[in-house]
């Protein structure tokens, strides 16, 4: 199969994604997180703060506040178990279930994701880490200052001496292929962008400054961290830094000079470091092994900016949404309240100032720093937020699109559209007749292949998972809840929303709603 013929599969035709007969074995399942053996350990502080309120770092960054940071992006958080019961009869026995659950969704509950960071901090040896998340420690991976290492694997473009840490997120192939086979690649990309996206709120509320970078000598970083490539590889490089005034896109955005990944990587020795996963038979993946091969980028000579572009608007009616406040909201609190509704929605009408600041709160937030658009303050989004709102005071039940520039809405087509959308689901989990705002992030149809290659596919559904993160903490900030899924009929949404004359596609269904919460037990993990 070509690899164009696989991306369509994944998005259009996702039963061609796995083989009919397939079956996760569970009891060979790894685990949702990563242990490594036998590295030097240093255990961060476990009196994490319950409010993030006034907790912008002054001056340096330590390692208390660094903890703090690391847990609210990616620690275990919570322990939760829930029961389930198959038959709707009064004697029919339920099934527990306990997870692990994070301050962000995943597929499934399986994190393929990994988090790992540069640190130059003085109470810590310098050097690359692993955040432990089931520990809740930085594992050391490699000691020393690699400021020059990874400015040129960048492309000499960040300012890697003002940053006091970077951060790195990869995906471990197998944590969900295990389940999805060869669909866990769609998921992988949106976890990924799901990470990010808390990671960019909590350094936010932690004051510090970060830009993510999407382009990078793969080979190099993998080689840093000590990851094969094939079992494991880095999905993108997050600066971090407490200075204000720190130079992103020294090189104005462009990575001259022809860095070579081979090159590179042959300045330092290699890393393996033997970890646990507790599968004890991995099978392989050659589709998603080929696709990280094509998606490598070997030379700096590969980066570019992605070319600006004009917005696409509608032709037809509009409504101006009423001018509102951004929401101002505490990100402990809106964390500890994460719920992902399923067959628990509750229909109730929703205010168009509701609606109003919950689209204005996800757009805004999803503003940010990056390599692709560089030095470009204005820069027209990749990724678009539409929905099919029904019972919203004042606004004719229709499929809309929102833009955040002129902050209205733009009919694409008047109805109720629900009947539609629940035909369109491949599961009955959830009754979308009880949702009133059912929401869809679009992006270019060719997944951004025309300028960034098979690369652009994995970095349009990361910026899809930024801001469907960002859409769920607005959503919980105004009472509600969001639930993201893949098992819906992206053609039958893109009809629905008139997108093939714009050239674009549903990546992800997001149902926000009220909801009344299934009985649970709950433990908090924070202190």
């Amino acid at each position: 199969m070509s690899l164009k013929a696989f991306l369509h599969d994944l998005h259009f035709e996702s039963d061609k994604a796995k083989p009919p007969d397939w079956e996760a074995d569970w009891e060979d399942a790894p685990l949702p997180y990563k242990l490594y053996r036998r590295l030097p350990s240093f255990p961060l502080c476990a009196e994490v703060p319950l409010t993030l309120a006034g907790c912008a770092v002054q001056g340096k960054a330590e390692l208390r506040e660094v903890g703090h940071f690391l847990w609210y992006v990616f620690g275990l958080a919570q322990v939760s178990q829930s029961v389930f019961v198959l038959d709707s009869t009064a004697d029919a026995a339920g099934f527990p279930q306990q997870t692990n659950r994070r301050f962000v969704p995943s597929g499934g509950g399986l994190y393929p994701n990994e988090l790992y960071i540069y640190l130059k901090l003085e109470d810590l040896p310098a050097g690359i880490y692993h955040y432990d998340a089931a520990h809740h420690r930085l594992l050391l991976l490699r000691e020393g200052n690699f400021d020059a290492y990874l400015g040129r694997a960048l492309g000499n473009r960040c300012d890697v001496p003002g940053c006091f840490g970077v951060a790195f997120v990869s995906t471990m192939f197998w944590k969900n292929f295990f389940k999805y086979n060869n669909f866990s690649y769609r998921l992988q990309g949106l976890d990924a962008g799901v990470m990010i996206g808390q990671m960019l709120e909590a350094a936010k509320r932690f004051g510090y400054q970060s830009c993510v970078y999407f382009q990078y000598l793969d080979m190099a970083v993998n080689h840093l961290l000590g990851l094969s490539g094939q079992e494991e590889s880095v999905y993108a490089v997050i600066p971090l830094s407490t200075d204000p005034t720190v130079n992103w896109f020294a090189r104005g955005g462009e990575g001259r000079g022809g860095i070579s990944a081979l090159e590179l990587s042959r300045e330092l020795a290699a890393v393996r470091h033997d970890h646990y996963i507790r599968s004890r038979r991995v099978l392989e993946y050659p589709l998603l092994a080929e696709m990280n091969e094509a998606s490598g980028q070997k030379s700096t000579d590969s980066f570019r900016l992605i070319e600006s572009r004009e917005e696409e608007r509608y032709g037809g009616s509009k409504v101006i949404l009423p001018g509102v406040n951004r929401l101002q909201y505490d990100l402990a609190s809106v964390c500890r309240k994460r719920y992902s509704p399923e067959s628990d929605y509750v229909l109730r009408q929703i205010g168009q100032p509701e609606l109003a600041a919950l689209l204005q709160e996800a757009t805004a937030s999803f503003n940010y720093r990056n390599d692709l658009d560089g030095t470009r303050q204005t820069a027209v989004p990749r990724v678009v937020l539409y929905g099919c709102f029904h019972g919203v005071e004042g606004i004719a039940d229709g499929a809309y699109r929102y833009d955040g520039a002129a902050h209205e809405l733009q009919l694409a087509r008047p109805g109720d559209h629900r009947m539609r959308l629940q035909e369109g689901m491949s599961l009955g989990n959830i009754n979308l007749f009880q949702v009133p705002l059912c929401f869809h992030v679009a992006g270019d149809k060719d997944h951004l292949q025309s300028q960034l290659g098979f690369r652009g596919y994995r970095i349009q559904q990361m910026e899809a998972g930024m801001l469907v993160q960002r859409l769920l903490l607005a959503a919980i900030a105004s009472g509600m809840g969001g639930r993201p899924l893949l098992g819906f009929d992206a053609a039958n949404s893109d009809e629905i929303q008139s997108l093939a004359p714009l050239g674009q596609t549903s990546l992800i269904q997001i149902p926000v709603g009220h909801y009344r919460g299934r009985p649970r037990l709950e433990g908090s993990l924070s202190r």
